[in-house]
């Protein structure tokens, strides 16, 4: 067997590995919410937010305010979800296969609030 045969054995290992982990445990999915609970967000890795959940009391913040604070917590929850990916698949796969998802862009994000450098949140434009 080449080198090339083996690395296609071990991605689809990996692929069926991580396809019965998630069978088992369901979709990985991060979710935050603002310090005051008047926004959540749920998503995927690397998708754009599943759920946004605004309070009532959340828009007497006005337009852009609301508009902000959904994107800080949008961008938190797809740091949690970037996490719970790295976790999740370094319970079944390869060390190399855990570090290639920051390599193509799912950073392992901190429990921070720090900045977001993800896809799919732009800012203002």
């Amino acid at each position: 067997m080449d080198e090339t045969q083996r690395a296609a054995r071990r991605v689809a290992d990996t692929e069926r590995q991580v396809a019965e982990h998630a069978a088992r445990t369901g979709p990985v999915l991060g979710r935050a919410s603002s310090p005051d609970d008047a926004v959540t967000v749920v998503t995927a890795p690397g998708g754009p937010p599943r759920e946004v959940r605004v309070s009532p009391s959340a828009l007497n913040m006005g337009p852009r305010a609301l508009a902000d604070e959904i994107l800080r917590v949008s961008a938190r929850a797809s740091r949690d979800a970037a996490t719970r990916l790295h976790r999740t698949l370094e319970r079944v796969a390869d060390p190399a296969a855990v570090r290639a998802l920051a390599e193509i862009g799912f950073e392992r994000g901190p429990d921070d609030d720090g900045g977001f450098d993800g896809t799919y949140l732009r800012g203002p434009r």
